[in-house]
């Protein structure tokens, strides 16, 4: 199953940043919205966030990317059996669940990891690590008092803070 450019370009996101760094994914974001090409590795993110370049720049009709990326892994997890453990991360007085590589391996499957992967430079288990670590935090940020963000700009805020 394809997985949707916003996903895609959430996780690489996640995954080379990491949420705990919010300055590298503002640094990030900055290098996506200056990247026309697409190509090039923008440090490791040119080809996962190549496309982004309006969204992050906040171009009028850049469309609700992230929203969209977080929707869709929500509904990966949710999809894959883990519909408890996605559901942690945006209800308010439950406590977030972790994950596992391999749980992250599932509901996102192999064929986008190992597309991630090359794209960011990362190893397969280094990806796959860093994800399982960042996904629970960064969802549970993006989703405060159990509401989604309505606009990527208000995804962006929650993200960088």
């Amino acid at each position: 199953m394809a997985k949707s450019s916003s996903l895609v370009a959430l996780l690489g996101l996640l995954a080379v940043a990491g949420f705990q760094h919010r300055d590298k994914i503002q640094e990030a974001l900055k290098g996506a919205s200056n990247n026309t090409g697409g190509g090039g590795s923008q440090g490791g993110l040119g080809g996962v966030l190549g496309g982004l370049g309006d969204l992050i720049s906040g171009k009028p009709g850049s469309g609700n990317v992230l929203t969209g990326g977080l929707n869709d892994l929500l509904d990966s997890f949710r999809g894959n059996g883990q519909k408890d453990t996605a559901d942690s991360w945006t209800t308010v007085g439950v406590p977030t669940k972790g994950l596992t590589p391999p749980e992250v391996e599932a509901a996102i499957g192999r064929e986008t990891l190992t597309e991630l992967s090359q794209s960011t430079g990362l190893s397969y288990e280094e990806l796959l690590k860093r994800l399982s670590s960042n996904i629970p935090d960064a969802v549970d940020r993006l989703t405060p008092d159990g509401r989604f963000p309505t606009t990527d700009e208000e995804a962006r805020r929650s993200l960088l803070g």
